[in-house]
């Protein structure tokens, strides 16, 4: 027999241990490798589905997040506006009633001017009047020293005075 050529004897020794493996795989390891294989698979379709639902709820959480960002700029744009609007009122309110007091204040002014001016106005006209009655006084008492000239004094004055 040669090297290529097998003997009966080793072939049906071949094929009994063959038989035998085959039915000992097939009584003992098939099903646990079959069953692996399976829970295999399933886990990895499993982790497959909870990938797509992963990905579809990061998705919706972006999508939520960009909608809240949205929301929260519209807001925040609003109350910017509005904060704005107050601002602007009450610079306003305050320059009104600055420029209200001001007015008050120059009106008191210009009302303490006149009563001061007034005063002093009566004041030098009580001094011109006091001085000129003493002017009067010492011009006429020098003038009227004498009685001729007092008669003078009151013929010129009942002349003028006719006239009018």
């Amino acid at each position: 027999m040669g090297i290529i050529e097998p003997g009966i004897g080793l072939l049906f020794w071949m094929t009994l241990t063959f038989v035998i493996l085959l039915f000992l795989l097939a009584k003992f390891a098939w099903k646990p490798i079959v069953n692996a294989v399976n829970d295999r698979e399933t886990s990895i379709v499993d982790a497959l589905n909870q990938a797509k639902l992963a990905k579809k709820e990061m998705e919706e959480l972006k999508a939520d997040n960009e909608r809240v960002i949205r929301e929260a700029k519209v807001e925040r744009d609003a109350i910017l506006k509005e904060a704005r609007e107050i601002k602007d009122r009450i610079v306003g309110e305050a320059k009104d009633a600055a420029k209200s007091e001001g007015d008050k204040m120059i009106e008191a002014a210009k009302q303490t001017i006149n009563a001061e001016k007034n005063a002093a106005m009566a004041d030098i006209k009580a001094q011109i009047g006091t001085m000129s009655v003493n002017i009067a006084e010492s011009i006429l008492k020098q003038k009227l020293d004498n009685s001729e000239a007092q008669n003078e004094l009151v013929q010129n004055y009942l002349n003028k005075s006719n006239l009018n």
